[in-house]
């Protein structure tokens, strides 16, 4: 390197309908070290229109991402965790900036995670379907569907691991996801974005909005386009208030965790795909 070379800062934009846009409002901030003392990289500070355009391209996205068959949707997840493995070591340092004890164990964990979960998209509709025992000449069957469109809030740390938690059992139900990634620590989220742009997911499915959680999340929770609200890595302080926006939308909400033992390796659950999916009940005469 030559001598007295100043490195150039990457400005990580958001990730929205597919696109890397910067925010309209023209706003950035910088992304510090855990010490505080270097300035690793500058990120988008998404406003209420970057977050209104997410929804628009989420709910532009959802009807032809859980028309799939659910087959391909676990292919392409499967595709995402195929290229998140190719940049594991950016990854990790990205982790590691943000103070994890051990960013290259937290990455291999997210990676399996989603592997896991990719597995679950053509899964769970046999495993929660049921043919359901009634007192009259019917057949009368419950089988789950996709929400539509889901908003998920990151929570802080762990910065890669968290959101992917939350995010992977979402799409395999089917869902489209706008994400609100970490407020401290978004470099992780901004480069699964980059992942999930080189992989198979169609635009839209997936969308990304970085900046202050304070100022975007009533405005996510009040949306009425938004179908369900996954609250588990919201901030404590500001998840009571979120609730309450979404009420006249009758969104479903996923309370926020209190502790962090979703994270664990035994905590992944099917429970997690079905959280963001209702449960449809058809009738039918059974003739005689």
């Amino acid at each position: 390197m030559t001598a007295g070379r100043l490195p150039v800062r990457k400005t990580y934009k958001l990730f929205v309908g597919g696109a890397f846009p910067r925010s309209e409002s023209g706003r950035s901030y910088p992304v510090r070290s855990a010490d505080g003392e270097q300035v690793l990289a500058w990120v988008a500070q998404g406003s209420r229109k970057d977050l209104r355009d997410a929804v628009r391209a989420a709910r532009g996205a959802q009807a032809g991402w859980a028309g799939r068959t659910a087959y391909n949707r676990g292919q392409v997840l499967y595709r995402v965790a195929e290229v998140l493995e190719g940049r594991a070591a950016q990854l990790a340092a990205e982790v590691a900036a943000a103070g994890a004890a051990d960013p290259e164990g937290e990455v291999a964990t997210a990676i399996d995670r989603w592997v896991w979960y990719a597995g679950w998209a053509d899964k769970v509709q046999m495993v929660a379907g049921t043919r359901n025992p009634v007192a009259g000449p019917f057949w009368n069957v419950s089988a789950p569907e996709a929400t539509g469109v889901v908003g998920v809030v990151a929570p802080e740390v762990p910065s890669l691991l968290g959101l992917v938690t939350r995010l992977a059992p979402a799409l395999a139900a089917g869902n489209a996801v706008v994400a609100l990634s970490s407020e401290r620590w978004p470099l992780a989220a901004a480069t699964l974005g980059e992942v999930l742009a080189t992989s198979d997911v169609p635009a839209g499915v997936v969308n990304v909005v970085s900046g202050r959680t304070a100022e975007l999340l009533p405005w996510l929770a009040g949306h009425r386009d938004v179908d369900a609200l996954d609250l588990t890595g919201a901030p404590i302080g500001l998840w009571a208030d979120a609730a309450r926006a979404a009420a006249p939308s009758t969104k479903r909400v996923v309370p926020p965790a209190l502790d962090d033992r979703w994270l664990d390796d035994d905590e992944q659950s099917p429970a997690d795909v079905l959280a963001t999916m209702e449960i449809k009940t058809v009738w039918h005469p059974a003739g005689t």
